[in-house]
């Protein structure tokens, strides 16, 4: 598995990875999250230039992307926007691994920490991340970038079902 920069040519391939992958939360009873389109296209653009876009490629050359990971810069840290891989692709570590890059991305950059937002209660979420290494925040916790995170995903309406900041010290 090769995990490098996204190239512009595969961000509707990045579309199509989160469509598939966010088909899961039908299952238990979230279809709205399942519905919720994946990022436009331009402002996946908007993270291949800022360098914080990376795919997890497989076969030849370059690979075919099967997963992804989108980054913010949040409070002095690395924000996980995004993470994403397909169905086909899942329980391989793919997205461990690209956490694990992103890791490294972020003590290369000297940012202490990864944070993210993510649903409480779904198995691949919250508790999926502790056993990555990540712990929930509590308010205290929080810098103002993560308190507007927040702020805009209870806009979008994320917030129907209960959500965490978590954070992951490298």
């Amino acid at each position: 598995m090769l995990i490098r920069a996204a190239h512009t040519d595969e961000l509707s391939l990045l579309q199509d990875i989160e469509r598939a992958s966010g088909e899961c939360f039908r299952t238990i009873g979230m279809p709205e999250i399942a519905d919720d389109e994946p990022l436009p296209l331009e402002e996946l653009l908007g993270y291949r230039r800022a360098g914080l876009a990376w795919v997890a490629a497989e076969g030849a050359g370059a690979g075919t992307p099967v997963g992804y990971v989108l980054a913010d810069r949040v409070d002095g840290n690395l924000h996980v926007e995004q993470v994403s891989v397909h169905p086909h692709c899942a329980h391989r570590r793919i997205g461990r691994s690209l956490l694990e890059h992103l890791a490294e991305r972020a003590r290369a950059e000297g940012a202490a920490a990864l944070t993210l937002t993510t649903f409480t209660d779904v198995p691949w979420n919250a508790p999926y991340y502790a056993r990555c290494g990540f712990r929930t925040l509590d308010e205290s916790g929080l810098g103002p970038g993560l308190r507007d995170i927040r702020d805009r995903e209870a806009v979008h309406g994320l917030d129907r079902w209960p959500r965490v900041c978590m954070r992951r010290d490298v």
